[in-house]
């Protein structure tokens, strides 16, 4: 079985583990996201990034989840993940609960 893209992967936008970065493009939070690692079968929250606070979204540093989950619905990778995955798509509120800081 091929290993299934994780998002900056998906959108080439070099902000993944090792990607090109310099001081004005910084490593993606989802790339870093460990809480969310195997999620999907990705690295980190590399298949569950709309999930993930101040993602780098088409250039742009996205906000949290409430203000960018609608956008990243209509997102090809979003809908890419959700098509493979199929019964197994884990839901945003399951996700968002591991995001949670511990009490």
């Amino acid at each position: 079985m091929e290993r299934k893209l994780d998002c900056w992967e998906y959108m080439d936008c070099g902000r993944g583990p090792g990607g090109v970065r310099d001081s004005e493009h910084k490593a993606c939070p989802a790339c870093m996201e460990g809480r969310l690692h195997g999620t999907h079968c990705g690295r980190n929250a590399g298949r569950a990034c709309w999930v993930v606070a101040g993602t780098m979204c088409d250039g742009d540093v996205a906000g949290a989840f409430a203000a960018k989950f609608r956008d990243c619905q209509q997102c090809p990778f979003y809908a890419t993940v959700k098509e493979e995955e199929g019964s197994g798509f884990r839901l945003s509120s399951t996700l968002l609960v591991k995001l949670r800081p511990e009490q």
